[in-house]
């Protein structure tokens, strides 16, 4: 039987709508927060997440070990609910397209968390990447700009800290649940967080705020950060890796700060060639301890 050979333009075209979907991720939490609080962006995010991959996670939970679900529970909190609600209290005060560029940060994090807690071998290659990668993102702290500067820096440390736990979170993945299909992960992990969403909307008053057009544009706006940017982008991740293995899928990352920055200037933020250079020390740095 004739088995049908994979299209590598399907695969790029994956590729790019991966990069145009994430990459947008950071000025739709701008979007997102001129009408409600940091707070209501990412709780709406992490909802519209959980309650579109729903139905495939009522499916799936039968098919999972019970002693997995802590840990998947614990993947989503890592991976999604905690990151959300941190990458938009940093942008309460950081541009979107700073934001883009300090995400790049993740692959660098995933290598340093798995050499201090996963076994993780180092080679002086892999070291060299994380000192460039760091040495980037120290550059952009002292390079004196509006957005990242010392008064700011607390802001600049929320996205550190979200990008450290993305890379705790795949450490812990591929150690302890490999075993678990992609999109089960996903839809277990994000359909357990709409709870503790849904109380967060509660408790910060989002059901008594009234609704008019900044209201409805701003929760628009988190819905599809969280249909697209979050759930839809999984989906079409874990195709990719599929098709076309890990390391081309890992590649998503060097594309996704440059969308950011062309959004961010679409936006009227400044985009200076201090932030420039500092993301081509991270990204430079990602390669090559990924190469």
């Amino acid at each position: 039987m004739h088995q049908e050979t994979p299209k590598p333009w399907l695969s790029w075209l994956i590729f790019i709508i991966l990069s145009v979907i994430w990459g947008s991720s950071f000025i739709l939490m701008k979007e997102g927060m001129k009408g409600l609080s940091a707070f209501q962006v990412a709780s709406i995010r992490i909802f519209s997440a959980g309650a579109i991959l729903l139905p495939v996670a009522l499916r799936q939970f039968k098919r999972v070990e019970r002693t997995d679900l802590p840990l998947i529970i614990l993947s989503g909190l890592l991976g999604t609910f905690f990151p959300a609600f941190l990458f938009c209290i940093a942008e309460i005060k950081l541009d979107s397209s700073v934001a883009g560029i300090l995400n790049a940060l993740t692959p660098l994090f995933t290598i340093v968390l798995g050499v201090m807690f996963f076994n993780l071998s180092m080679t002086g290659r892999k070291w060299a990447g994380v000192l460039i990668g760091l040495t980037g993102l120290v550059w952009l702290v002292l390079s004196g700009s509006r957005e990242v500067s010392f008064a700011n820096i607390s802001y600049a440390g929320f996205i550190i800290v979200a990008t450290v736990l993305y890379g705790l979170n795949v450490n812990l993945v591929n150690r302890h649940l490999r075993h678990v299909p992609s999109l089960t992960l996903a839809a277990l992990a994000f359909s357990s967080l709409t709870l503790p969403a849904l109380i967060v909307l509660l408790a910060t008053g989002y059901f008594s705020l009234t609704p008019n057009g900044p209201f409805l544009y701003s929760s628009a706006a988190s819905a599809v950060l969280g249909i697209m940017g979050t759930a839809a982008a999984s989906v079409l991740f874990y195709m990719l890796m599929k098709r076309s293995g890990a390391l081309f899928a890992s590649m998503v990352t060097y594309g996704i700060p440059f969308v950011a920055l062309a959004w961010g200037a679409l936006a009227g933020e400044a985009i200076t060639a201090a932030q420039l250079v500092c993301l081509g020390l991270i990204l430079g740095g990602v390669f090559l301890a990924n190469r």
